[in-house]
Protein backbone atom coordinates (compact mmCIF):
# COMPACT_ATOMS: atom_id res chain seq x y z
CA UNK A 1 0.00 0.00 0.00
CA UNK A 2 1.30 3.37 -1.14
CA UNK A 3 1.14 5.85 1.99
CA UNK A 4 1.64 9.40 2.94
CA UNK A 5 2.16 10.94 6.36
CA UNK A 6 1.92 14.36 7.28
CA UNK A 7 3.74 15.07 10.34
CA UNK A 8 5.97 12.18 9.56
CA UNK A 9 8.96 13.74 11.62
CA UNK A 10 7.08 14.21 14.59
CA UNK A 11 6.35 12.02 17.85
CA UNK A 12 2.81 10.26 16.35
CA UNK A 13 3.77 10.39 12.65
CA UNK A 14 7.28 9.00 13.17
CA UNK A 15 6.29 5.77 15.15
CA UNK A 16 3.60 5.58 12.67
CA UNK A 17 6.19 5.85 9.48
CA UNK A 18 8.17 2.86 11.48
CA UNK A 19 5.33 0.49 11.79
CA UNK A 20 4.20 1.11 8.08
CA UNK A 21 7.39 -0.09 6.83
CA UNK A 22 8.19 -2.88 8.91
CA UNK A 23 4.51 -4.29 7.56
CA UNK A 24 5.99 -3.66 4.31
CA UNK A 25 4.28 -0.54 3.13
CA UNK A 26 5.95 2.20 1.10
CA UNK A 27 5.54 5.36 2.98
CA UNK A 28 6.32 9.23 1.94
CA UNK A 29 6.54 11.26 5.19
CA UNK A 30 5.96 14.73 4.60
CA UNK A 31 7.43 17.12 7.41
CA UNK A 32 8.34 21.15 7.47
CA UNK A 33 10.26 19.80 10.97
CA UNK A 34 8.77 23.35 12.82
CA UNK A 35 8.20 20.26 15.77
CA UNK A 36 9.39 17.25 13.80
CA UNK A 37 12.85 15.97 14.41
CA UNK A 38 14.61 14.32 11.31
CA UNK A 39 16.34 11.84 13.90
CA UNK A 40 13.37 10.03 14.65
CA UNK A 41 13.19 9.21 11.11
CA UNK A 42 17.46 8.12 10.72
CA UNK A 43 17.06 4.55 11.24
CA UNK A 44 13.99 4.53 8.86
CA UNK A 45 15.91 4.29 5.30
CA UNK A 46 13.52 3.21 2.90
CA UNK A 47 11.32 6.58 3.92
CA UNK A 48 10.51 9.15 1.12
CA UNK A 49 11.11 12.39 3.03
CA UNK A 50 9.69 15.43 1.82
CA UNK A 51 10.54 18.55 3.66
CA UNK A 52 7.57 21.43 3.53
CA UNK A 53 4.50 22.97 4.74
CA UNK A 54 0.90 20.83 4.28
CA UNK A 55 -0.42 24.44 3.23
CA UNK A 56 1.78 24.39 -0.33
CA UNK A 57 -0.75 23.39 -2.57
CA UNK A 58 1.95 23.19 -5.24
CA UNK A 59 3.69 20.40 -2.90
CA UNK A 60 1.10 18.62 -2.13
CA UNK A 61 -0.34 18.16 -5.93
CA UNK A 62 3.60 16.64 -6.30
CA UNK A 63 3.13 14.04 -3.86
CA UNK A 64 0.13 12.61 -3.42
CA UNK A 65 -0.23 11.06 -6.66
CA UNK A 66 -0.08 7.03 -6.51
CA UNK A 67 -0.94 7.29 -2.53
CA UNK A 68 -3.88 5.85 -1.79
CA UNK A 69 -3.66 6.28 2.06
CA UNK A 70 -3.23 9.42 3.69
CA UNK A 71 -2.30 9.66 7.39
CA UNK A 72 -2.67 13.11 7.93
CA UNK A 73 -1.16 14.20 11.64
CA UNK A 74 0.58 17.39 10.61
CA UNK A 75 -1.16 19.99 13.29
CA UNK A 76 -0.40 22.42 15.83
CA UNK A 77 -0.64 21.05 18.89
CA UNK A 78 -1.99 22.32 22.78
CA UNK A 79 -4.62 24.34 24.22
CA UNK A 80 -1.74 26.85 25.42
CA UNK A 81 0.24 27.56 21.84
CA UNK A 82 -3.23 28.10 20.39
CA UNK A 83 -4.63 30.42 23.27
CA UNK A 84 -1.30 32.18 22.85
CA UNK A 85 -1.55 32.02 18.83
CA UNK A 86 -4.90 31.27 17.51
CA UNK A 87 -4.54 32.25 13.72
CA UNK A 88 -1.71 30.05 13.84
CA UNK A 89 -2.96 27.26 14.65
CA UNK A 90 -6.34 27.48 12.80
CA UNK A 91 -4.04 28.38 9.96
CA UNK A 92 -2.59 24.75 9.81
CA UNK A 93 -4.92 23.06 11.46
CA UNK A 94 -8.26 24.33 9.43
CA UNK A 95 -6.81 25.26 6.06
CA UNK A 96 -4.13 22.53 6.11
CA UNK A 97 -6.02 19.73 6.75
CA UNK A 98 -8.24 21.58 3.55
CA UNK A 99 -5.30 21.60 1.44
CA UNK A 100 -4.94 17.73 1.92
CA UNK A 101 -8.11 17.19 1.58
CA UNK A 102 -8.30 18.84 -1.84
CA UNK A 103 -4.51 17.59 -3.16
CA UNK A 104 -6.09 13.92 -1.69
CA UNK A 105 -9.64 14.73 -3.77
CA UNK A 106 -8.05 15.70 -7.28
CA UNK A 107 -5.64 12.80 -6.92
CA UNK A 108 -8.18 9.68 -6.10
CA UNK A 109 -6.93 8.99 -3.04
CA UNK A 110 -8.92 5.82 -1.26
CA UNK A 111 -8.90 6.85 2.53
CA UNK A 112 -7.68 9.91 5.14
CA UNK A 113 -6.98 8.82 8.48
CA UNK A 114 -7.01 12.25 10.19
CA UNK A 115 -5.65 12.87 13.78
CA UNK A 116 -8.28 14.89 15.66
CA UNK A 117 -8.94 15.16 19.25
CA UNK A 118 -10.40 14.90 23.13
CA UNK A 119 -10.04 18.24 22.99
CA UNK A 120 -12.73 18.69 21.11
CA UNK A 121 -15.33 18.28 23.63
CA UNK A 122 -14.34 20.78 25.86
CA UNK A 123 -15.52 20.46 29.75
CA UNK A 124 -17.71 17.23 30.00
CA UNK A 125 -21.01 16.57 30.71
CA UNK A 126 -20.63 12.91 31.33
CA UNK A 127 -18.01 10.27 31.72
CA UNK A 128 -17.30 7.66 29.98
CA UNK A 129 -17.47 10.10 27.07
CA UNK A 130 -19.47 8.46 23.77
CA UNK A 131 -18.29 9.83 20.16
CA UNK A 132 -22.01 11.42 20.90
CA UNK A 133 -21.18 14.00 23.33
CA UNK A 134 -21.67 17.88 22.44
CA UNK A 135 -18.34 18.99 21.13
CA UNK A 136 -17.94 22.39 23.13
CA UNK A 137 -14.28 23.45 22.48
CA UNK A 138 -12.44 25.29 25.45
CA UNK A 139 -9.66 26.46 23.39
CA UNK A 140 -8.99 27.61 19.93
CA UNK A 141 -7.05 24.06 19.32
CA UNK A 142 -9.60 22.14 19.76
CA UNK A 143 -12.13 24.56 18.01
CA UNK A 144 -10.03 24.29 14.85
CA UNK A 145 -9.64 19.99 15.63
CA UNK A 146 -13.58 20.10 15.60
CA UNK A 147 -13.58 22.28 12.14
CA UNK A 148 -11.00 20.50 10.47
CA UNK A 149 -12.55 17.09 11.05
CA UNK A 150 -16.15 18.50 10.01
CA UNK A 151 -14.50 19.00 6.94
CA UNK A 152 -13.22 16.12 6.66
CA UNK A 153 -16.65 13.86 7.33
CA UNK A 154 -18.15 16.72 4.71
CA UNK A 155 -15.88 15.72 1.96
CA UNK A 156 -16.37 11.51 2.94
CA UNK A 157 -19.97 12.52 2.17
CA UNK A 158 -19.45 14.75 -1.41
CA UNK A 159 -16.97 12.71 -2.76
CA UNK A 160 -15.61 9.50 -3.26
CA UNK A 161 -13.32 9.59 -0.74
CA UNK A 162 -13.28 7.88 2.28
CA UNK A 163 -12.55 9.26 5.44
CA UNK A 164 -11.93 7.89 8.91
CA UNK A 165 -10.84 10.98 12.23
CA UNK A 166 -9.25 9.67 15.07
CA UNK A 167 -10.05 11.47 18.18
CA UNK A 168 -7.02 10.39 20.51
CA UNK A 169 -6.76 11.33 23.93
CA UNK A 170 -3.91 11.62 26.35
CA UNK A 171 -0.55 10.40 24.27
CA UNK A 172 2.46 9.64 25.64
CA UNK A 173 5.51 7.43 24.58
CA UNK A 174 8.66 7.34 22.46
CA UNK A 175 9.75 9.89 20.40
CA UNK A 176 7.84 12.42 22.53
CA UNK A 177 10.44 15.87 23.41
CA UNK A 178 9.54 17.97 26.60
CA UNK A 179 7.24 20.68 25.08
CA UNK A 180 5.75 23.11 27.97
CA UNK A 181 2.63 22.97 25.29
CA UNK A 182 1.91 19.52 25.39
CA UNK A 183 1.05 16.18 27.18
CA UNK A 184 1.74 16.07 31.00
CA UNK A 185 3.65 13.18 30.65
CA UNK A 186 6.57 14.25 29.00
CA UNK A 187 6.79 17.14 31.27
CA UNK A 188 6.65 15.53 34.15
CA UNK A 189 9.01 12.95 32.70
CA UNK A 190 12.21 14.85 31.75
CA UNK A 191 11.82 16.93 34.47
CA UNK A 192 11.68 14.08 36.89
CA UNK A 193 14.77 13.05 34.93
CA UNK A 194 16.65 16.33 35.19
CA UNK A 195 15.95 16.57 39.21
CA UNK A 196 13.32 19.75 38.43
CA UNK A 197 10.40 20.57 40.71
CA UNK A 198 7.03 19.36 39.22
CA UNK A 199 4.40 21.56 38.91
CA UNK A 200 0.64 20.26 39.46
CA UNK A 201 -1.98 22.80 38.04
CA UNK A 202 -4.90 23.28 40.29
CA UNK A 203 -5.94 20.42 43.26
CA UNK A 204 -4.20 17.11 40.95
CA UNK A 205 -7.20 15.69 41.39
CA UNK A 206 -8.26 15.92 37.51
CA UNK A 207 -8.10 12.44 35.97
CA UNK A 208 -6.97 12.16 32.44
CA UNK A 209 -7.11 9.01 29.81
CA UNK A 210 -3.70 8.72 29.13
CA UNK A 211 -2.53 6.05 25.86
CA UNK A 212 0.78 4.58 24.74
CA UNK A 213 1.72 5.94 20.75
CA UNK A 214 1.82 1.93 20.04
CA UNK A 215 -1.92 1.96 20.65
CA UNK A 216 -1.83 5.04 18.58
CA UNK A 217 -0.06 3.99 15.94
CA UNK A 218 -2.26 0.37 15.84
CA UNK A 219 -5.86 2.59 15.82
CA UNK A 220 -3.88 4.27 12.61
CA UNK A 221 -2.76 1.09 11.35
CA UNK A 222 -6.78 -0.48 11.82
CA UNK A 223 -8.32 2.85 10.49
CA UNK A 224 -6.54 2.78 7.25
CA UNK A 225 -6.59 -0.66 6.45
CA UNK A 226 -9.91 -2.22 7.60
CA UNK A 227 -12.93 -1.99 4.80
CA UNK A 228 -16.05 -0.06 5.62
CA UNK A 229 -14.65 2.02 8.62
CA UNK A 230 -15.82 5.29 9.07
CA UNK A 231 -16.73 8.07 10.64
CA UNK A 232 -15.28 9.53 14.05
CA UNK A 233 -13.97 7.40 16.51
CA UNK A 234 -12.50 8.00 20.22
CA UNK A 235 -8.84 6.15 20.74
CA UNK A 236 -7.91 6.16 24.77
CA UNK A 237 -7.45 3.32 27.03
CA UNK A 238 -10.46 3.20 28.27
CA UNK A 239 -8.85 4.07 31.83
CA UNK A 240 -7.97 7.11 33.73
CA UNK A 241 -6.23 8.17 36.73
CA UNK A 242 -5.66 11.83 38.64
CA UNK A 243 -2.55 13.69 37.83
CA UNK A 244 -1.91 12.55 41.30
CA UNK A 245 -1.28 9.39 40.80
CA UNK A 246 0.59 9.83 37.76
CA UNK A 247 3.12 11.74 40.20
CA UNK A 248 3.12 8.77 42.04
CA UNK A 249 3.33 6.11 38.92
CA UNK A 250 6.10 8.65 37.78
CA UNK A 251 8.12 8.14 40.84
CA UNK A 252 8.06 4.38 41.14
CA UNK A 253 9.52 4.04 37.98
CA UNK A 254 12.50 6.32 38.39
CA UNK A 255 12.65 5.39 41.82
CA UNK A 256 12.12 8.27 43.83
CA UNK A 257 10.30 10.67 45.38
CA UNK A 258 9.66 13.72 43.34
CA UNK A 259 9.35 17.53 44.13
CA UNK A 260 5.89 19.07 43.57
CA UNK A 261 4.44 22.31 43.24
CA UNK A 262 1.07 23.66 42.76
CA UNK A 263 -0.53 26.57 40.85
CA UNK A 264 -3.73 27.95 39.60
CA UNK A 265 -5.93 25.69 37.33
CA UNK A 266 -5.43 26.99 33.78
CA UNK A 267 -7.47 28.12 31.23
CA UNK A 268 -8.78 25.89 29.02
CA UNK A 269 -7.75 22.57 31.11
CA UNK A 270 -10.94 20.03 31.28
CA UNK A 271 -11.36 18.53 34.64
CA UNK A 272 -11.81 14.73 34.11
CA UNK A 273 -11.15 12.79 30.75
CA UNK A 274 -12.39 9.00 30.23
CA UNK A 275 -12.81 7.63 26.58
CA UNK A 276 -15.96 5.28 25.35
CA UNK A 277 -13.99 3.65 23.01
CA UNK A 278 -16.70 0.21 22.16
CA UNK A 279 -17.33 2.39 18.82
CA UNK A 280 -13.23 1.79 17.92
CA UNK A 281 -13.48 -1.71 19.22
CA UNK A 282 -16.43 -2.77 16.72
CA UNK A 283 -15.77 -0.92 13.71
CA UNK A 284 -11.88 -1.97 13.38
CA UNK A 285 -11.33 -4.07 16.57
CA UNK A 286 -8.86 -1.44 18.44
CA UNK A 287 -7.98 -2.57 21.50
CA UNK A 288 -5.14 -0.78 23.80
CA UNK A 289 -2.42 -3.20 24.62
CA UNK A 290 0.00 -1.28 26.50
CA UNK A 291 -0.62 -0.44 30.40
CA UNK A 292 0.74 2.47 31.89
CA UNK A 293 3.11 1.08 33.97
CA UNK A 294 4.95 -0.41 30.93
CA UNK A 295 5.18 2.52 28.68
CA UNK A 296 5.93 4.95 31.60
CA UNK A 297 8.94 2.77 32.15
CA UNK A 298 10.03 2.51 28.57
CA UNK A 299 9.39 6.20 28.02
CA UNK A 300 11.45 7.07 30.80
CA UNK A 301 14.02 4.84 29.80
CA UNK A 302 14.26 6.39 25.97
CA UNK A 303 13.91 10.00 27.31
CA UNK A 304 17.02 9.09 29.63
CA UNK A 305 19.11 8.14 26.59
CA UNK A 306 18.46 11.60 24.79
CA UNK A 307 18.12 14.01 27.52
CA UNK A 308 21.82 15.95 28.28
CA UNK A 309 20.40 17.37 31.24
CA UNK A 310 19.35 14.13 33.30
CA UNK A 311 20.81 14.04 36.60
CA UNK A 312 19.00 11.09 37.56
CA UNK A 313 19.54 7.57 36.35
CA UNK A 314 16.34 5.07 36.71
CA UNK A 315 15.96 2.39 39.01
Amino acid sequence: MNTLVTGGAVFIGSNLVRELLDTGHRVVALDDFSSGHRQNLQRLGSTELVEGDIRDEALLERVMPGVEVVFHLAASVGNKRSIANPQLDSSINVLGTLAVLEAARRSGVRRIVFSSSAGIFGELRSLPIREDHPAEPDSPYGASKLCAEKHCLAYARLYPLEVVCLRYFNVYGVNQRFDAYGNVVPIFVFQALRGEVLTVFGDGEQTRDFLNVRDVVRANMLAGTTKGASGAFNIGSGTRISINELVGRLAQVVGRSLDVRIAARRAGDVRDSLADISAARAAFRFEPRVTLSDGLREYVDWAATIDSRAEHSTA
